[in-house]
């Protein structure tokens, strides 16, 4: 997402008592013994019971109190500070911002409330509150599928408005990327697998997937052609597209282009391998719901005609021998022959395919994968005194993601790497109890954005799954 004007935050402050993560902005308390920073109760934007009592019984049985405090302020952050439920013609709707950015994003908004499905089965409120953003996602995709970022206001138009591609009022932000398309997909299924409720897919459902299996295969570009271009006027050459829009070439091998990446980076090469995969899932889910639903057998057979193309093309082009690693996945490739080897610390990334359900762990070319990713052969893998991790270009070199260490713990069947990532990530948070987008490899107080939900909560994810399988890996 566009985070460019948030600058990192190393000011540091006193004694402070906090109640708003925006009040972090200004620095980071000092105060070791474990101050209020959590919103306060009357101040929350939704509550529920259940996600109250997780917090009471992890807070209970874990002795490390500092993991205590960090999930009580982590894991409800999107509930309590990016949530606005409501009611639109009968039907839940949720609108969901990032945290510092007021603008929902496709993929942000489907990873925020994710962690919160395991417990619909126990809380109405939350049922509706994902049936809701499942509603929203729908309405947004059949605005514009090539957007990446909404207002909640249909008729806004905001900072963004000046970016040559066809902008619409209402959208914040129209960056092509493949996984915004993906992501409602993977909540969807996984709504209907946890609750049965079929009924946010209704027929402006089924029209939303069509429109996302058409821009998959405009994206193939087979034809040589692209409906898509972007270009932005900007010092940072991630933002915007080489050749007036359009990037650079590629040859039509099966593939779909991705214009940007998870990051909202510029891809290189347009086939991103990681999102390629991610396609392929979604379309077997989609296709899966399609079928058992909707009891549309032609669409739910398109779908999986792609998904195989693209898994096929994936085999056949996606693959690099690499001579220290073997065959390994490439990040990025043209069809032509080039690539780009590296990993990107967003999700999905080439690490966290395993999570995304994406591919087996076991699989010895993602084993190889993950080998080079997390070395210092990737060239954004970062190595310092508070921690080791992958980051990217989003944010420049020596900025470690939280959320690569929650992706590298979530790969693993290793304690002890999942034990050191959780200790990386509680010596992360720079004294305020909050998760980052990233911190600097030597410097935990030098981080930026010091208020994103997703990564407090698929934080509070990682420590509530580990909690449940192996509490004592929660023995730091």
């Amino acid at each position: 997402m566009q985070r460019r004007k948030f600058l990192r935050n190393t000011a540091m402050f006193s004694g402070l008592t906090l109640i708003n993560p925006m009040e972090i902005i200004a620095g980071t308390p000092v105060n070791l013994g474990f101050p209020t920073v959590r919103v306060a109760k009357n101040k929350r934007n939704f509550e529920s019971d259940v996600i109250e009592k997780t917090i009471a019984e992890f807070q209970k049985n874990v002795n490390d109190k500092e993991l205590g405090w960090l999930f009580n302020n982590c894991f409800p952050n999107t509930l309590d500070t990016t949530v606005t439920y409501k009611e639109k013609k009968g039907k839940p709707d949720t609108y969901v911002i990032t945290g510092d950015i007021d603008a929902m994003w496709l993929r942000d908004s489907s990873a925020q409330v994710w962690p919160y499905m395991a417990f619909t089965g126990k809380d109405q409120k939350l049922k509706n509150l994902i049936a809701g953003v499942i509603n929203r996602q729908t309405e947004y995709i059949l605005k514009d599928p090539y957007a990446n970022a909404f207002y909640d206001d249909a008729n806004k138009k905001g900072e963004w408005t000046s970016d040559l591609t066809d902008m619409k009022p209402g959208v914040h932000e129209r960056k092509y990327e493949i996984d915004s398309l993906c992501y409602p997909i993977r909540l969807a299924y996984n709504y209907w697998k946890n609750t049965g409720d079929t009924a946010p897919f209704d027929e402006n459902w089924v029209k939303a997937i069509d429109e996302t299996l058409k821009v998959f295969k405009d994206q193939q570009q087979k034809d040589g052609t692209n409906p898509y271009t972007f270009q932005r006027t900007t010092q940072f050459a991630t933002d915007t597209r080489p050749l007036k829009g359009y990037g650079y070439p590629v040859k039509p091998v099966g593939l779909v282009c991705s214009a940007f990446r998870p990051s909202d980076d510029a891809t290189v090469f347009s086939f991103l391998i990681p999102s390629n995969f991610f396609i392929v899932v979604s379309l077997r889910q989609a296709a899966e719901m399609m079928e058992t639903i909707k009891k549309n057998n032609s669409k739910a057979k398109q779908l999986r005609v792609l998904a195989d193309e693209v898994e096929k093309a994936i085999k056949n082009h996606g693959i690099v021998k690499h001579p220290k690693y073997g065959d390994i996945y490439a990040f990025e490739v043209d069809g032509f022959g080039g690539h780009l080897l590296m990993d990107d610390s967003n999700v999905p990334s080439l690490l966290s395919l395993p999570y995304l359900d994406a591919i087996d762990v076991n699989d010895p070319i993602y084993q190889n994968t993950r080998k080079f990713v997390l070395s210092e052969d990737n060239p954004f893998f970062f190595k310092g005194k508070v921690a080791e991790g992958v980051g990217g270009p989003h944010v420049g070199m020596n900025m470690i993601w939280p959320m690569s260490l929650v992706m590298r713990a979530y790969t693993t069947s290793d304690p002890k790497e999942i034990k050191d990532c959780i200790k990386m990530l509680k010596a992360s948070h720079g004294n305020t109890g909050f998760m980052h987008e990233s911190f600097h490899k030597d410097d935990a107080k030098n981080f930026t954005r010091s208020w994103f939900a997703w990564t407090n909560t698929l934080f509070g994810e990682l420590l509530w799954d580990t909690y449940q399988k192996n509490p004592k890996l929660l023995e730091l």
